[in-house]
């Protein structure tokens, strides 16, 4: 038997192990941070016993102490093992007879070399064909176990024990959706110390992924590998949930005596290729009666033979194709990636099995299910490649024909109801995971009863068609429209930013949707009324978003139609205020609103003026003086920080070189580039351009930046600070600590100082604290990168002599100077600025 058929071929080498004496909650840290299943417990080499999620069910949970206990006491001896000379065929029995989940694979000296599964074993006959042709309700055999979402968690898993089921459902109480807690659940607690949750609902997973009972095995099968997790909710065509569906479900709905079978027969195959010229006569006859295409090609991966059904499914007649390349039935379909891909796996797995798109004699191209396996000799060199396929252009067709009728909208062709409320499940699982904000959008054409009335439903319909493509028209890639019904559609906005990202979409379909219609003779003009929910503030379930979208429709159609309205009103009034301040911003430089103030910096040494840092302010006419912390984030979001920043670093240097004429202290002047425009803006040109508008000296100019343009592209930015060194601009990291600090980006460009962030400098006190030691650690850091130190945001006494004491070159903060005018600043060039002196 070749080594493709055994278990040695398909064996997982890597083994989670631990010594007996490993205390239980060891063991499960290992198992959850590897999200492995089991762990084998060895001693002097040689594996004796296992510790898997199913014995996690009989930890007591009642005694803090008994997760302290070392592993030996709980695991299962003996071992379950298997050699690994053991075919697949065979280790498939071994699993239905012992029921059990792993073996763990020995080599002649009883050494562990791997851990193999029932999915492994599965998995590698290719029962594709076996699943597409059952059910999902043919796989729950075992009644679903239910727990209360106020349920204690050890009689969640009680429940579990005595149902001898590896995962519960968790029903909501309060309107909570269902959740499910699974054996792995019971090991991550067990890895956090034994901490018991207060109720069950806390640790259950939400929302419950669910399928219907109709649906295939394949199907389900494909969503459990797809999304990573290990149990599907199946549910009734009415949507009652009326069981839970897990891998080894399936697993345990195939025959092994099919596999067994399976696995004779291919081994009768190649005994029988590798036998003499009489024997493959009659394997060849075998071939010819099977209603499957076959090929088999050479080493060199020429065709050998094929069988009378390749002349039927492809057009090519037997002496038409032998000698050739089978690449003569490339549809120019799949790229050269593709089948690299596929050799690579050959190489590696002995066996490919895929849809593979092919073209007939007469140029037709067609979808066939296509399996390859690489045949070797007893030397375990390459003899053959024998390829099996068969024709799936009407299977194709008609799950695309319930794909549609289940999930799509037939007049309009959008997703319906239920495929919109499958994506907005996801959409919220993954936000909540992520921690990010979506909303949905419920919109209605006003006076829609008109048109259907008046000039009939046919017309009706095409304005319903044209809407359609006008909101396909307005969204992103990754955003979801949706027809509920009637006029009724939704927008799913699966990840924003800022609620007025919703807001600005809105008012784009609403402008899309009232211009004309033009319907055969009739120039038609429609209206719609939108309505915003956004998660998690205004729920966090599917159906209150909806129901909350359309309360806030209607709210909008009572407002007078033609509008939008979000759900909550204080997001409304947020809303529009930004995008009234987005309007302003957008004319705010033409306008001449923004300005800018200066904040000194102080030599700790002398108390003179050292330096000047030149910060943005926007005056604007009617809301007064808008801090930064509001308008900068938002001139990013539009776009406009670039700009901005452009016009800041030229009046910088103006202002600078006007102090210059009038025969102040020369004074570097420093100047803050954001990371966008640091990524957007060619800056050494932008400098050479400021510094010759306004005669400045290269060398009184520092630029600011952060660690997070250093971070974004290091070797991009480190040709552009040197650029700026060789020009004799000065730069500074701003705000050093908050960041991704490492000394080998600090190693690698040309920088000239570091400065303290203000946060650390807040938390001096006594100079004992940690923000004393995160300090002085920085300014250690900087003398021995030979750079400056400079804390801002110093606003004592105390602090000022702290960080002169550690060595600290400067100083900046309102203990020496607030922010002030360039007049107002010239007063403050020729005195002792620090306090007491």
């Amino acid at each position: 038997m070749t080594t493709e058929h055994t278990l040695d071929r398909i064996a997982n080498r890597e083994i989670l192990s631990c010594m007996p004496e490993t205390p239980i909650v060891e063991a499960a840290r290992q198992m959850a941070s590897l999200r492995c299943s089991s762990i084998v417990v060895v001693e002097n080499g040689l594996p004796v016993g296992i510790w898997t999620e199913r014995d996690a069910l009989a930890i007591d949970f009642t005694n803090p102490a008994s997760v302290r206990r070392p592993i030996s006491t709980v695991m299962s001896k003996p071992i379950k093992t298997i050699h690994a000379s053991t075919s697949v065929g065979d280790a498939g029995v071994r699993f239905q007879m012992e029921g059990v989940r792993h073996f763990v694979v020995i080599d002649d000296a009883g050494h562990p070399v791997g851990v193999v599964s029932q999915s492994d074993v599965i998995l590698r006959h290719g029962v594709e064909h076996f699943l597409v042709l059952r059910n999902v309700a043919s796989a729950i055999k075992r009644p679903m176990v239910m727990v209360g979402d106020q349920a204690p968690l050890t009689e969640a898993v009680a429940e579990m024990r005595a149902g001898q089921v590896d995962a519960a459902v968790v029903m909501g109480e309060r309107g909570e959706a269902p959740g499910i807690i699974t054996e792995r659940d019971v090991v991550r607690i067990i890895a956090s110390g034994g901490e018991v949750p207060a109720r069950v609902g806390l640790i259950a997973s939400r929302p419950l992924i669910s399928m219907n009972k109709n649906d295939s095995l394949l199907a389900a099968r494909n969503m459990l590998e797809e999304r990573h997790i290990r149990h599907l909710a199946v549910t009734d065509d009415d949507g009652t949930l009326i069981g839970l569906l897990s891998f080894s479900d399936i697993l345990a709905t195939l025959q092994y005596e099919y596999v067994q079978r399976l696995d004779e027969a291919l081994r009768e195959r190649d005994e029988a290729l590798l036998k003499s010229r009489k024997d493959l006569h009659l394997a060849r006859k075998v071939i010819e009666a099977s209603l499957d295409g076959i090929i088999i090609c050479s080493p060199q991966g020429l065709i050998e033979f094929v069988n009378p059904s390749f002349t039927l499914l492809t057009g090519y007649a037997y002496d038409e194709v032998i000698g050739k390349n089978p690449s003569l039935l490339k549809s120019g379909r799949h790229d050269e990636t593709f089948y690299r891909a596929m050799w690579d796996t050959l190489a590696t797995e002995g066996v490919w099995q895929g849809e593979v798109w092919n073209r007939r004699k007469t140029g037709e191209i067609y979808p066939e299910w296509l399996t390859i396996n690489v045949i070797r000799d007893e030397d375990g060199r390459i003899t053959q490649y024998a390829a099996v396929f068969s024709d799936i252009t009407e299977r194709k067709r008609t799950e695309e024909r319930i794909k549609n009728l289940a999930y799509f909208d037939v007049l309009t062709g959008l997703p319906n109801r239920r495929l919109f409320t499958d994506r907005l499940q996801i959409a919220i699982a993954n936000a909540h995971r992520h921690d990010h904000q979506l909303a949905i959008m419920f919109l209605d054409l006003d006076l829609f009863k008109r048109i259907n009335d008046s000039l009939g439903h046919g017309i009706g319909d095409r304005v319903l068609v044209e809407t359609a493509n006008r909101l396909s028209h307005c969204v992103r890639e990754g955003d979801t429209v949706a027809r509920l019904g009637g006029d009724e559609f939704v927008v799913l906005l699966p990840e924003i930013d800022h609620v007025e990202d919703a807001a600005k979409l809105a008012e784009r379909i609403i402008a899309h949707v009232k211009m004309p219609f033009q319907v055969t003779d009739h120039e038609l003009y429609v209206t719609t009324s939108i309505g915003i929910a956004v998660y998690p503030d205004d729920g966090t379930t599917a159906e209150t978003l909806i129901k909350n979208a359309d309360t806030a429709m209607y709210r909008a159609k009572d407002l007078g139609r033609n509008a939008f309205q979000l759900y909550t009103p204080a997001m409304n009034a947020r809303s529009f205020e930004r995008l009234a301040m987005e309007s302003a911003l957008r004319h705010a430089l033409a306008r001449n609103e923004f300005t800018l103030v200066y904040q000194g910096k102080v030599n700790l040494v002398n108390g003179q003026m050292s330096g000047v840092e030149a910060l943005a302010r926007w005056r604007h006419p009617e809301m007064g003086m808008v801090s930064p912390v509001e308008f900068i984030p938002l001139a990013e979001n539009m776009g406009l920080i670039s700009e901005i920043g452009a016009w800041a670093l030229k009046a910088a240097c103006r202002q600078c070189k006007s102090w210059h004429e009038l025969g102040l202290p020369k004074v570097r002047i420093a100047v803050n580039v954001s990371t966008l425009q640091f990524r957007e803006s060619d800056i050494p040109s932008l400098v050479t351009e400021a510094l010759a508008e306004s005669g400045l000296e290269p060398h009184y100019l520092e630029l600011e930046i952060t660690e997070s343009v250093l971070m974004a592209r290091v070797d991009d930015v480190s040709q552009v600070l040197r650029d700026l060194r060789a020009m004799g601009v000065h730069v500074s990291i701003d705000d050093f600590g908050t960041g991704y600090s490492s000394l080998s980006y600090l190693k690698k460009i040309p920088i000239d100082a570091l400065k303290i962030d203000r946060s650390f400098v807040a938390d001096i006190e006594d100079g004992t604290g940690d923000g004393a030691e995160i300090v002085s650690t920085i300014i250690d850091l900087a003398h021995n990168l030979k750079l400056r130190a400079i804390a801002e945001g110093v606003e004592t006494a105390e602090q000022a002599d702290f960080l002169r004491s550690k060595g600290c070159d400067e100083i900046q903060g309102y203990l020496v100077s607030r922010p002030v005018s360039g007049e107002d600043l010239i007063s403050l060039f020729d005195r002792d600025l620090l306090p007491g002196a």
